[in-house]
């Protein structure tokens, strides 16, 4: 997935261009009982989310009020053990036949949010309930079809890769999907679904804690999940942030948004896969929340530097307003200036220490020009360094703003030509987090070791 930056449709179909890349992983034979608990936070498109229509869903045409989806299947240990749901729901992230064009449309619709400026909050389609399912566990974001592993493989890998050094799913280990199509606004201002995720998440960060005898947990994230992350932090009590986290990982996270996003706003993207039309699910990606969360930051890219270059105009990370009207999306100016911006103006750093696993040396989009057939048409492209998603300005942000924070300890590992969703498979990226997890697991386990001498010599 190019997950962070392109709604859901997008994502799958980068996914499904890629090829595995993990090697087999080897269990360690001797195990500590004393670990912190992880909990991992995906990104955009990175877990699966299911659907259920009502009588007030108005499809588009009778082919969308005929399909509804697949069977929801259940994934277990075994494909004989898989069931059916008879309450009407269906997996819709992620189903395959929405890379058939018909299909895509009726997908892009269901997924559809829409900004009511009278409550000042973002709501489904007409019709359609959204669910989360497996919040706590990681088994929605192993793959995002159990029946398609290979080409939907997410966070399979490094879930491995932490269970080979002792970890268990529910144990140990722990999983906090979400509806990825909603965002944040700041404290205080509506914002329901993204309000609720965060008190979800900070009630399983403290049951975590409670149920591993009280140790802080490190929070691992992918891309979008990690301004997640760094939103919950922020927003909890430096006593709080001290007694439940020990250590936030974050990889690939776009902290000051992303150049390709304005692609994705201006004419749809798809990644140059033929079976989508670009345009057939442009709508639902402007109707994202978290993909407006996405547009690259003034703060973050320089003023000086063109971004979008027209033959009639010329677009930089402060002319987000101007371009949103100038792409025929003048809803979205509204809640880009009153939720958007607050939460992208500045970088509050929590003091938790954080690592950044960051790819490099991949090319990324950095400045797209549109000729006179306008914004329907996929620009031409001029790119840069980044992890062939992020640019390497947005990578580097929190490294930049925090240089002088004393109280926060922040270190960057670059790794070069690993792509924004190969890190997620790549061995030396899962090496790196694993020597970070069993690094902080080797303090905790020498501090047990002290314990246990001194009640020996106690008693």
């Amino acid at each position: 997935m190019n997950t962070t930056n392109q709604s859901a449709i997008l994502i799958m179909l980068t996914l499904s261009i890629l090829q595995p890349t993990c090697s087999t992983i080897t269990p360690t034979t001797t195990i500590s009982n004393h670990l912190y608990p992880v909990i991992l936070v995906p990104g955009s498109g990175g877990n699966q989310l299911e659907a259920r229509l009502t009588a007030a869903y108005k499809p588009s045409s009778l082919l969308c009020k005929a399909w509804r989806g697949r069977c929801l299947i259940r994934d277990s240990d075994a494909v004989d053990d898989e069931m059916m749901e008879k309450d009407g729901w269906y997996r819709i992230w992620f189903d395959p036949t929405v890379l058939v064009g018909p299909f895509t449309k009726c997908f892009s619709e269901r997924m559809m949010l829409y900004y009511d400026g009278v409550s000042d909050d973002y709501y489904n389609a007409p019709g359609v309930e959204i669910r989360v399912p497996n919040f706590g566990s990681t088994k929605s974001l192993l793959y995002l079809d159990p029946s398609l592993k290979q080409i939907t493989v997410y966070m399979a890998h490094l879930v491995e890769s932490l269970k080979s050094i002792g970890y268990s799913d529910g144990s140990t280990l722990f999983g906090a999907p979400y509806d990825f199509r909603y965002g944040l606004a700041n404290e205080g201002q509506s914002c329901r679904v993204g309000s609720k995720y965060l008190k979800d998440l900070t009630h399983l960060i403290e049951q975590a804690s409670a149920s591993n005898g009280g140790n802080p947990v490190i929070i691992v994230s992918h891309s979008l999940g990690g301004l997640f992350a760094l939103q919950l932090l922020t927003r909890r009590s430096p006593s709080w942030r001290q007694k439940y986290v020990k250590h936030f990982i974050a990889l690939s996270a776009p902290w000051g948004g992303t150049v390709q996003e304005m692609a994705t706003f201006a004419s749809g993207y798809t990644l140059g896969v033929p079976l989508v039309n670009p345009l057939l699910v442009r709508q639902e990606q402007r109707s994202s929340e978290s993909n407006l969360w996405l547009m690259p930051s003034p703060k973050v890219f320089r003023s000086s530097n063109p971004l979008v270059i027209t033959p009639n105009a010329t677009y930089t990370a402060k002319d987000i307003t101007k371009f949103l009207g100038d792409i025929g999306f003048s809803e979205g100016i509204h809640p880009y200036k009153t939720r958007i911006v607050p939460l992208t103006e500045r970088f509050e750093a929590p003091n938790v220490p954080i690592t950044c696993v960051i790819g490099s040396g991949v090319k990324t989009p950095e400045t797209l020009f549109y000729g006179d057939k306008g914004f329907d048409e996929q620009p031409d492209i001029v790119y840069g360094d980044g992890d062939g998603t992020v640019n390497m300005v947005s990578l580097l942000a929190l490294e930049e703003e925090w240089r002088d924070e004393k109280n926060q300890t922040i270190e960057v590992i670059k790794l070069d030509g690993v792509s924004h969703t190969e890190i997620l498979r790549d061995r030396n990226a899962l090496d790196e987090v694993l020597r970070i997890v069993r690094g902080l697991n080797s303090d905790i386990t020498h501090y047990h070791k002290i314990e246990e001498y001194v009640q020996e010599r106690t008693y």
